[in-house]
């Protein structure tokens, strides 16, 4: 792990690789170990996955963020670290992240790998499904993760997962820090980034698991795949929403083929 200080604050990141730079974006509960696979498998380019602020080995924010807050700052990190132009690869709040950091510095976007991901939860669910999961975070963020993290670990995989990756969602969620993923994910519920999905201009890939039960492929992938402009929609069979970790391998195929092809 890594340091970079922006705007008086300290992110934290891990990089691995050499070529094109590529951006991993987690999710929420998590932090830039939740690339693991990837830093390990992509390693034809130069892979940056930073902590959030408020995850892993970042500082917490001073003050509440929007989620175009946390594009700002990712845009103020990605400069600080010497990149001009990035693919940006978000998995899940990941993905939301990478298409606001489009919407708002659409000049350091080399392309997009959007995995599992939302258009914002008020841009990609129902208003009540929308509700409910922020009534769960705000009562959970009064608990410890240990007494409630088991019960995401159905809707985060499809089938049986490597017991290395099932641990480190588990240690991910138990070291999360509960002002930090309440903060990022009420950002996240408040966010409606659909009017901008029409917007994006630049190679896009929806890398999905066709059992994904928290970004559902018939609903959301198909709303962004019908949006975005010359978006290419793979469906990775049976599995679910960590598709990176439930299928490091052929996300990784996928993401190579496809970052492969943007280039030419």
């Amino acid at each position: 792990m890594e340091l970079v200080d922006v705007g008086g604050r300290r992110i934290a990141y891990h990089r691995a690789g050499a070529g094109e730079p590529a951006v991993l974006l987690h999710g929420g509960w998590s932090d830039g170990r939740a690339w693991q696979r990837q830093l390990a498998g992509l390693a034809g380019f130069d892979l940056i996955a930073w902590d959030a602020p408020g995850c892993g080995g970042s500082a917490d924010p001073a003050a509440r963020m929007t989620l175009s807050d946390y594009a700002d700052v990712l845009a103020e990190v990605v400069t600080a670290l010497g990149v001009e132009r990035a693919h940006l690869c978000g998995l899940s709040w990941g993905g939301g992240l990478a298409i606001a950091v489009w919407q708002r510095h659409p000049e350091l976007v080399r392309s997009l790998v959007l995995a599992g991901a939302y258009a914002g939860w008020k841009g990609s669910l129902p208003p009540d499904e929308v509700e409910a999961r922020v009534r769960r975070i705000r009562a959970e963020a009064e608990r410890p993760p240990a007494e409630w993290m088991d019960g995401y670990l159905p809707s985060f995989f499809a089938g049986p997962v490597p017991a290395e990756a099932t641990q480190l969602i588990r240690t991910m969620m138990a070291e999360s820090r509960p002002a930090g993923s309440l903060m990022m994910l009420t950002a996240f519920a408040e966010a409606d980034l659909s009017a901008v999905l029409p917007t994006i201009d630049v190679p896009t890939l929806l890398l999905w698991g066709e059992c994904d039960q928290r970004a559902p492929v018939g609903t959301v992938a198909a709303t962004l795949w019908a949006r975005i402009p010359g978006a290419e929609l793979v469906v990775l069979p049976g599995v679910g929403h960590y598709n990176n970790l439930e299928a490091p391998e052929e996300f990784n195929a996928e993401v190579r083929r496809f970052l492969g092809d943007s280039r030419r």
